[in-house]
């Protein structure tokens, strides 16, 4: 059982007044954390539990959440606080009301400002969470031994660990060998979410965008919008509005592959299932683009 009188304990202590919910609503969180709605008639909060062995994986949202505030370019829910209560690790939010019209074309020109957020390396200076999916971000000023090391061969390795082994094992370490040819431009360390989905995207009633969920660190830009296309519900006027802020580079079109295969390879190792087939397809194409 959650113990609510720790956690809105907690709250009181953080904001400097004393918090006694009236009402406490379970609502939709997605499938890697249970979530609820906290209120106690004045003030509300969003509160997001899971086992207490992710208390880290909280920690690392609100530190991902409250650099994205500082950018001043994209809203996203304040951190109020963080920490373990009867073997629930919590994490305490800012609740935002969502479910206003979308304003897609808003949303792209905040993401290409947020963007514009440059660092002098990738990764960032601690290691976080994919999903429930440890991510580590080691600072590398390389971006191509950033996505081998870091990226799709932590995520081979992972599915090694958990069965997944033969072809996609062996197509992946040829990858790993050629893919660098593919990356043909010169990205710089850009701010992004990193794992921006449409499900991690709402908008107030007002209709300004808000995005939540962070992995983020810096990286090549195209993996933010690679993303946003992998199962779709941008929009056009998304992209639009995008291009428009800032261009993608020629090229896009075959990287956005490689940039998703860490995504669908994340997914391989959350749910299994059939992203084994998909993972092993989508290294087959990229190989295929190499001539191999």
């Amino acid at each position: 059982m959650l113990d609510w009188s720790q956690i809105s304990k907690h709250i009181g202590e953080c904001t400097g007044a004393p918090f006694q919910p009236l009402h406490t609503r379970a609502i939709g969180g997605g499938c890697i954390n249970s979530c609820f709605h906290l209120s106690d008639g004045e003030r509300d909060y969003f509160v997001k539990t899971n086992r207490s062995a992710l208390c880290a994986m909280f920690e690392s949202e609100s530190a991902g959440l409250t650099l994205l505030s500082a950018s001043a370019t994209v809203r996203v829910p304040r951190p109020i606080c963080s920490g373990v209560a009867n073997q629930h690790a919590y994490l305490v939010l800012e609740y935002i009301a969502l479910g206003g019209a979308s304003n897609a074309g808003l949303a792209g020109q905040r993401l290409a400002a947020l963007h514009r957020h440059r660092g002098e390396r990738f990764g960032w200076e601690r290691d976080n969470y994919i999903g429930s999916t440890p991510q580590p971000n080691r600072w590398s000023h390389d971006w191509i031994d950033f996505w081998r090391s870091q990226r799709l061969a932590f995520q081979l390795k992972l599915a090694a660990t958990r069965g997944h082994l033969g072809r996609l094992q062996q197509r992946g370490e040829r990858l790993l060998d050629l893919f660098p040819a593919l990356i043909d431009h010169d990205p710089q360390p850009s701010l992004i979410h990193g794992d921006l989905w449409g499900g991690n995207l709402g908008y107030t009633a007002t209709g300004e965008p808000v995005i939540y969920d962070p992995a983020l660190y810096f990286a090549d830009r195209e993996a933010e919008i690679a993303m946003t296309e992998l199962f779709g519900g941008f929009g056009s006027a998304f992209y639009r509005a995008y291009n428009d802020a800032w261009k993608l580079d020629s090229g896009y079109h075959t990287r956005k592959n490689l940039y998703n295969l860490y995504h669908i390879l994340n997914h391989l190792n959350l749910f299994g299932g059939g992203y084994a087939s998909q993972a092993l397809a989508a290294i087959e194409r990229l190989l295929a683009e190499l001539g191999h």
